[in-house]
């Protein structure tokens, strides 16, 4: 099956693959674990590329304070699930060699991942892949030099040459300076003849619809650092603009481009709209692996499925998740009461705590536990505000004990019990913020209604009533909170409420409905689509682009 799909070599930051391999910070990770999980099943050509994380993320727990800490044991542990490929690459940061171990898993044979590891006694620099996200700009850089010179040398070591290099992110864009920057010294051609011809190889995915969000770089850093890889200003800055935007030079540097999802696209192509040269960006919208995240007990129903048996596993599941809850909190929530989902990064935009913000209409469901609550969310460990937005959940826990829970360190455990355990998946970001949301898809494949704003991938899944409900009915502009949150009262009382105590059986025929979304918005889907609307036409596209122009390669003076 291989041989009839272009070999790809997908570059992230971080990847999930198994809470015991903490080498992920949030979604990112997840999706990218995701996918290469998927292209093991499928049997595609497809390896990732990344880091191998000493001490991982942040691992946050909550002080006597009520405030979020963080600490960063190591895990070397990880190596346990990892072969030496015995291939070393070097690459220089901050004018100095540092050499970068190539280890490989095992578990996924043909879609293994590549992991790049600076912690080597020969290096002056062992801290760089220390820390996901740790540091400042400058280590940030480092981590990219990293990732993206490395990963593509570290490939050539390994004798690999992908058809297509996948960019997730603009973490990875200093590998398509590393590839232009070796053709131009092999082919003795012109920097723009170099990209030109480049760019022919490289597809970008952006996830992130807040340009202010989107990384960038002071031109002084990357001098300082090296990741100009000897480009002159003018180069780096007719790909990533002034400063060095990560994101631009990815949409610059590839030939076709994605968003995660139909909205987010509309959004991306209104943010990029005046990036000139930058590659057409496709929908293609996110999915989950089932097997990672359905659980088995639900995927082993037969087939049509019978709402009184998924009735009778989910509440196995829900009583699995008030244990759980209950051992990590002391909170034991009642198992015959609305069990209310919500995990999340903690980010100001994804509005955590918006349904407490009228406590006259919340606190007497609290109080009478009409509706229960299990919150759980993680902060970047430079972001206060992020860290307030977790005390604050754990103070609504302090505040209603009998129906409350929130779960420090937020991870991939924690995720999967909430999303098969949950009556209701809950998400309420300020529209259109949110690219895509796989959590409410891993929700909706184990039954969990969402209970969401039309954003993301909601848009394209909900049938209000039928497999879940929508609140705010799209809107954006002015007064988006108030408006969003009398949606919120007004579904959550009118609808959810009554239809989970007062008509049993209707509320198992939507959890059926539900579990029918997990196929279309599935990781076998998302590759499937990689594959025809962005692998394949991206190499039809290089193969059949014809000569570039001689007014082209001609280029600037400055060349």
């Amino acid at each position: 099956m291989a041989d009839k799909y272009p070999s790809v070599a997908y570059f992230c930051m971080e990847y999930g693959l198994d809470h015991r391999m903490p080498l992920y910070a949030g979604g990112l990770g997840i999706l990218a674990g995701d996918i290469l999980k998927q292209a093991h099943d499928d049997q595609l050509p497809l390896v990732g590329v990344g880091i191998l994380w000493r001490q991982g993320y942040t691992w946050q727990r909550l002080g006597a304070n009520g405030q979020p800490y963080d600490s960063y044991p190591n895990y070397d542990e990880i190596k346990e699930w990892l072969v030496d490929t015995g291939v070393t690459v070097r690459v220089d940061v901050r004018g100095r060699p540092v050499r970068c171990r190539v280890w490989k898993t095992e578990a996924f044979g043909n879609a293994p991942l590549f992991l790049l590891d600076t912690n080597l006694p020969e290096n002056e620099d062992r801290w760089i892949t220390g820390q996901l996200y740790g540091g400042f700009e400058e280590d940030r850089l480092a981590q990219e030099i990293v990732l993206g010179v490395g990963g593509v040398r570290a490939l050539q070591g390994l004798g690999i040459r992908p058809d297509l290099y996948h960019f997730n992110e603009g973490h990875a864009v200093l590998a398509g300076l590393e590839l232009i920057r070796q053709k131009m010294r092999r082919e003795e051609i012109s920097f723009h003849r170099a990209w030109q011809l480049v760019r022919r190889q490289i597809v970008f995915t952006t996830h992130t619809p807040v340009r202010e969000g989107n990384e960038s770089h002071r031109y002084t850093a990357l001098g300082y650092t090296g990741a100009d890889l000897g480009f002159t200003h003018w180069q780096l800055e007719r790909l990533g603009g002034a400063p060095f935007n990560m994101t631009v030079a990815g949409l610059r540097l590839s030939t076709l481009a994605n968003a995660v999802s139909q909205l987010h696209a509309q959004t991306a192509r209104r943010m990029w709209q005046d990036v000139k040269e930058a590659a057409p960006i496709r929908a293609i919208t996110n999915g989950v692996h089932l097997p990672t995240w359905q659980d088995r007990s639900i995927a082993g129903i037969p087939r049509p499925l019978d709402p009184e048996a998924v009735w009778s596993v989910h509440q196995v599941l829900k009583e699995q998740l008030i244990d759980f809850v209950a051992d990590r909190t002391g909170t034991r929530l009642l198992p015959d009461r609305l069990l209310v989902g919500f995990g999340r990064r903690a980010a100001p935009y994804k509005r955590s705590d918006l349904i407490f913000h009228r406590p006259e209409v919340i606190d007497p469901l609290l109080a009478e536990r009409k509706v229960q609550f299990v919150f759980s969310g993680k902060a970047h460990p430079l972001d206060d505000v992020g860290k307030d937005i977790v005390a604050r959940m754990a103070e609504m826990a302090r505040r209603y004990p009998q129906a409350v829970a929130f779960l420090e360190n937020y991870d991939m455990e924690v995720a999967a019990r909430m999303t098969r355990g949950a009556d209701v998946w809950l998400n309420n970001p300020r529209r259109p913020l949110e690219a895509s949301g796989t959590s409410g898809m891993k929700a909706a494949a184990n039954g969990v209604l969402n209970l969401s704003i039309l954003d993301g991938w909601w848009p394209e899944a909900c049938q209000h009533g039928r497999n879940g409900w929508q609140f705010g009915d799209g809107y954006e502009g002015d007064g988006q909170d108030e408006r969003d949150l009398d949606a919120l009262y007004k579904v959550l009382l009118n609808e959810v409420i009554p239809v989970y105590y007062d008509h049993p059986a209707r509320w198992k025929q939507m959890m059926v409905n539900a579990i029918e979304l997990a196929q279309p918005f599935s990781t076998h889907r998302m590759l499937e689509q990689y594959y025809t609307d962005l692998y394949e036409p991206a190499l039809r596209e290089g193969m059949h682009a014809g000569p570039i122009p001689e007014n082209q390669l001609a280029g600037s003076q400055h060349e």
